[in-house]
């Protein structure tokens, strides 16, 4: 049976950067997916040695891809670096991902860690952009399929053709 990688706040846990639970989305498939034993709950936020809580991050001069060739920053609200604190995680997270055979993840879209349509641009003022966080982009080149929570349907159907 397949296992996927969810990012550990869409399952419950208080992981954000302020501590709190992430907005309500319809669970059901990955509370399904939680009894069959699938889910592999993680956050590289934390696995990266990020405290909860902790100031919120953003990345600079452009997205997760950018941060894995050197050429961006994760910067938090406080102008501090944490960039190697989102390697590790997203180096962990493929660490995870290789060890238990997994091919697909779940992850939460906006998050400088696991965005995968989009994250947010640098200034800290709210506003989104087009990009993938740093794991999400780390798995990617790794071969693991992202899907964001609101792709949990695609991910279903992804999900039956790895198990052809």
């Amino acid at each position: 049976m397949n296992k996927l990688l969810v990012s550990a706040c869409l399952m419950g846990e208080h992981v954000r950067y302020n501590g709190g639970g992430v907005k309500i989305f319809d669970r059901r498939l990955l509370e399904y997916w939680h009894r069959q034993d699938r889910v592999v709950p993680f956050c590289p936020e934390v696995a990266g040695g990020l405290s909860v809580p902790r100031p919120c991050s953003e990345i600079s001069d452009g997205d997760g891809k950018k941060v894995l060739c050197g050429g961006a920053r994760v910067i938090n609200i406080d102008g501090d670096d944490v960039t190697e604190s989102f390697l590790k995680g997203a180096q962990k997270a493929v660490e995870l991902a290789r060890s238990m055979k997994i091919r697909m993840a779940v992850l939460k879209d906006g998050s400088p860690s696991c965005g995968s349509a989009y994250i947010y641009d640098g200034r800290f003022a709210g506003i989104k952009k087009p990009g993938k966080g740093v794991t999400a982009a780390l798995l990617e080149e790794n071969d693991i399929r992202v899907f964001s929570e609101r792709e949990i349907p695609k991910a279903s159907e992804h999900l039956k053709t790895l198990e052809l």
